[in-house]
């Protein structure tokens, strides 16, 4: 079949060169180090550890904006209120400040000239240079995330679900429980993987707040500095397939009947 009209031809030329502009760098990656280089580079304590921790703090991380982000989630989607449209851009406020502010930004809480601080000090829980530190900045980067994707979960499910269970003597804790929040296990699911996902690829804030212990990014760009190309190729081929297997995984969940289709099954 022909194509006549000239702007689905600028659209295919335009996708084509999107999908390039993407594909090409990580194919060069991907391709660049060879299988015995792989190979060392999975046997390399150093290199474990630091995915390991970068999966493990980044999940942490999705771990928090589950417990914390659902319920203010629904909040946002269900209740009208004075400067909502401010709450929701501080909301999103970490998904456009610079990465080192963040770093910065949290430093300046958390070290022994802030109140906080020095509340943090005398619990006996350390920022600066730890793995609770990592936790609070892929926290800090990756609730927006979370929190957005679950906000437009509860707003596809119209509240008068909600309304008959309630009319029907069932407490909204009970609602919830077997109304609501199976039906936006999807988005909450999403939301989580998406939060993780972004957590997993963060540099900037972890760098300035903990460079040690070392997360996967940390540690590319230590070997990048250090020995070049060669020695950093190969565990960023590592970090870019775990990435992979969590968006293909968020692809799955996307690509399931959306959430008004179930619906139907409960009239």
């Amino acid at each position: 079949m022909r194509i006549r009209d000239p702007f689905l031809w600028l659209a295919i030329i335009s996708g084509f060169l999107v999908i390039i502009f993407i594909l090409l760098p990580l194919l060069k990656v991907i391709v660049a180090p060879s299988a015995s280089s792989l190979g060392a580079a999975l046997k390399d304590h150093d290199v474990r550890k630091a995915i390991g921790l970068s999966v493990y703090t980044s999940g942490m991380a999705g771990l928090i904006s589950l417990l914390l982000g659902t319920p203010f989630a629904y909040f946002l989607a269900r209740k009208n209120f004075p400067f909502k449209r401010l709450v929701e851009s501080v909301i999103d406020l970490p998904i456009v400040v610079p990465h080192p502010v963040v770093g910065i930004a949290i430093l300046s809480v958390a070290g022994k000239d802030f109140w906080l601080g020095r509340v943090l000090a005398a619990a006996g829980i350390r920022i600066m240079g730890s793995v609770t530190g990592i936790v609070v900045v892929l926290t800090f980067v990756g609730i927006p995330f979370y929190i957005n994707a679950v906000k437009n979960g509860f707003e596809k499910i119209p509240p008068r679900l909600e309304n008959v269970s309630r009319s029907l003597g069932a407490s909204l804790p009970s609602t919830l429980a077997r109304i609501t929040f199976p039906l936006a296990s999807r988005s909450i699911l999403v939301g989580f993987i998406m939060c993780v996902a972004r957590a997993l690829s963060e540099f900037g804030a972890v760098v300035v707040v903990a460079y040690h212990p070392m997360i996967a990014p940390v540690l590319i760009y230590e070997r990048f500095e250090g020995y070049g190309l060669a020695y950093s190729q190969p565990i960023a081929v590592l970090l870019i397939l775990v990435c992979l297997v969590i968006f293909l995984i968020l692809r799955i969940l996307s690509s399931r009947r959306p959430e008004k289709e179930r619906f139907q099954l409960i009239h």
